[in-house]
């Protein structure tokens, strides 16, 4: 028997119930089997264009179930997939190219009222390695590339029995897809993901966080783990449904939400932010959901309170792409204390250990940085073995760069990141607690704090405030030094209608360091 593959997820729903509901887009809607007839199709044709184990496929699209079908075909015939971002701009397209050498590339030319043809020319004519462009269903042509039925078309010289044993060599810990990092705190680093990981991970959430029919709303950017591993993988492998809305807007995200009768409302604490504050938010009829996750930040004390109004239970947990996700995770509660104060034990499957500057652990109530071990975890960086090494034990830990303090408990607390902690007169500090303090404030939505040179304290804080009601910035620092001590308190405070946001919905730390320093 061949080792498991991600694709596997949805051939298990496709065998026993084909007509189940699995993709939805506007009015168009995917079945399992529909679903493994085009994953089917598309592998065929990358088979027949050359498309071999270790490849990589690039993939230019908005959240849209194109790119389920691209990273399942892809993955299935042991080819490596890649996802792109649309709002990328060609500089940043051009990087990812260059570093990941895709063979083929899979794209949309149009979208909203960009015009992406002379981008795509640019980055395609004469790269080492693409051998093909084929441009997505829908989407006017340019030259050198060929329409997707046209490739499509190219997949009937594949036989069954070519398919099947290009499928029976891969799966397991082979890799299967590049992640790039956010680039957050500098230039972006693939982590190679493999099978095993994506589909262990997918069940175990499913475990831990289970709906009694799984309907999930994906508007997030396809290059970004919380599209692909965290929303889309897991509610197939339940046989549930992804509605897709290719451009996230508010309100049509909760008009889709409650047409859909989604049971998982999953999210970022910025998005779930803006939600609630739209001033209808209560015309919408979430009755159905069951659970309200959310990922990637703290959530502020008044956003967890409008949450929890809703009545359903609430989780959320704590992870990175090199983890292929979940590092600790709460299951399903409506402990508010532990909501606000936790982001819950060790997944499940996941040993954790915080580590002290001295190299030996924390005991509880100690600080020390997360390191994560599973079979989970990251192959390593794309083609960079010497970061890989410092991200990665010889014996197989994660060191993630973050904070922490495991509780009595047995919960863990985020303090930081220690690529964010500035030094403060010989203090450290780090920016999540003086965010932390900044959000107890009843007028605050959202802070972000960044250190920057300070000619008498050799660094200090700049902290950008978001507040939903009227207050000033000497309030707040009045606020803050109630509550830190004088050191951590920063020497700026920033009020600001909205924060600069990255794709995947954290906040943008270089845009703002670069505010503060200009």
């Amino acid at each position: 028997m061949s080792p498991e593959s991600v694709d596997d997820l949805i051939r298990a729903v496709a065998t026993h119930d084909p007509a189940a509901e699995a993709l939805v887009l506007g009015n168009r809607r995917w079945s399992y089997g529909e679903l493994v007839r085009d994953v089917d199709a598309l592998a065929r044709a990358l088979l027949a264009v050359g498309v071999g184990p270790g490849d990589r496929v690039a993939t230019l699209c908005t959240p849209h179930p194109d790119f389920v079908v691209a990273f399942l075909a892809t993955a299935s015939i042991g080819a490596i997939w890649v996802g792109l971002n649309p709002r990328y701009r060609r500089g940043e397209l051009d990087y990812v190219l260059n570093d990941a050498e895709p063979r083929l590339l899979l794209a949309r030319t149009r979208i909203d009222d960009r015009d992406y043809g002379d981008d795509l020319v640019a980055l395609t004519s004469g790269r080492p390695g693409l051998e093909l462009t084929a441009v997505l269903n829908g989407d006017p042509l340019f030259a050198g590339t060929i329409g997707y039925a046209d490739l499509i078309a190219r997949g009937a010289a594949i036989s069954d029995a070519d398919l099947a044993a290009a499928r029976a060599a891969t799966g397991g810990r082979d890799a299967c897809m590049i992640v790039y990092t956010s680039g957050s705190t500098g230039k972006p680093k693939g982590a190679l993901l493999c099978h095993q990981g994506i589909c262990e991970f997918s069940r175990a959430q499913n475990r831990l966080w289970p709906v009694s029919h799984a309907r999930i709303l994906n508007y997030f950017p396809i290059n970004h783990i919380g599209s692909v591993i965290d929303v889309t993988c897991p509610v197939l492998a339940a046989g549930g449904a992804v509605i897709f809305l290719e451009h996230f807007e508010a309100r049509e995200a909760l008009r889709l939400a409650a047409e859909e009768k989604c049971t998982l409302w999953g999210s970022v604490p910025s998005v779930l932010q803006m939600q609630l504050a739209l001033p209808d938010f209560h015309t919408y009829d979430l009755s159905c959901v069951q659970l309200i996750l959310w990922e990637g930040a703290a959530i502020p004390a008044d956003v967890l309170d409008r949450l929890m109004a809703l009545g359903a239970p609430l989780a959320t947990n704590y992870g990175m792409t090199e983890a292929t996700s979940a590092i600790t995770a709460l299951p399903p509660t409506r402990d508010r204390e532990v909501l606000l104060n936790s982001v819950g034990p060790a997944f499940p499957g996941v040993e954790v250990r915080l580590v002290k500057a001295d190299g030996s652990d924390a005991a509880t109530g100690e600080e020390g940085e997360v390191w994560a071990r599973s079979g989970w975890n990251m192959l390593g960086y794309w083609r960079r073995p010497d970061a890989t090494a410092q991200a990665v034990t010889p014996d197989g830990w994660l060191r993630t760069g973050d904070t922490a303090i495991r509780r009595p408990d047995g919960r863990y607390r985020i303090v930081g990141r220690i690529k964010e902690m500035y030094k403060s007169g010989g203090y450290n500090v780090y920016p999540r607690e003086v965010e932390d303090v900044l959000e107890t404030h009843p007028c605050v939505s959202l802070a972000a704090v960044v250190g920057v040179a300070d000619p008498l304290w050799g660094e200090s804080g700049v902290a950008y405030v978001m507040a939903h009601a009227p207050v000033d910035a000497a309030a707040l620092d009045t606020h803050c030094r109630a509550w830190l001590a004088n050191y951590k308190a920063p020497k700026r405070i920033v009020l600001r209608d909205t924060l600069p946001l990255l794709p995947n919905g954290k906040v943008d730390k270089l845009a703002l360091k670069a505010d503060a320093q200009g």
